[in-house]
């Protein structure tokens, strides 16, 4: 690994680098972003296509995409399920998934459909693993 990346101990993490946080008060649901690595990789962030309220996302496919000065990358859901909230705060400060990929940068927050899909999600020591070996 080139840099030392935050890669926060409560989160799971897919192969596609985003991230997945099981919500406390509602454990059917998830809010999900890019991880420290895929922000540094994609560069700054200008513009984000995220899925609507509503829309019902699959595990592993595209969801969205984020585009930045030098690329266009595709957002893919960790999970299946349902897009409960989309972060409005994105539209006019894309910035924020370089300023704080795991905070005011999340992206979506959906509803799953089948918490056993959390098991195919890394946890941050396997992230870590994975990003060594990159």
């Amino acid at each position: 690994m080139k840099a030392d990346f935050e890669i926060p101990d409560n989160l799971l993490y897919s192969e596609e680098h985003e991230w997945l946080r099981r919500e406390e008060e509602n454990p059917d649901e998830g809010t999900i972003g890019i991880t420290d690595f895929a922000q540094d990789g994609v560069g700054d962030v200008v513009y984000l296509e995220l899925p609507a309220e509503g829309d019902q996302v699959t595990a592993g496919e595209a969801c969205g995409e984020i585009e930045s000065a030098k690329t266009v990358s595709d957002l893919y859901a960790p999970v299946d399920g349902e897009v409960i909230a989309v972060n409005g705060d994105l539209e006019d400060q894309p910035e924020l998934v370089n300023d704080s990929p795991y905070g005011d940068g999340w992206m979506i927050r959906v509803r799953m459909a089948d918490a056993s899909q959390l098991a195919d999600l890394l946890d941050a020591s396997a992230y870590r693993t994975l990003l060594e070996e990159h």
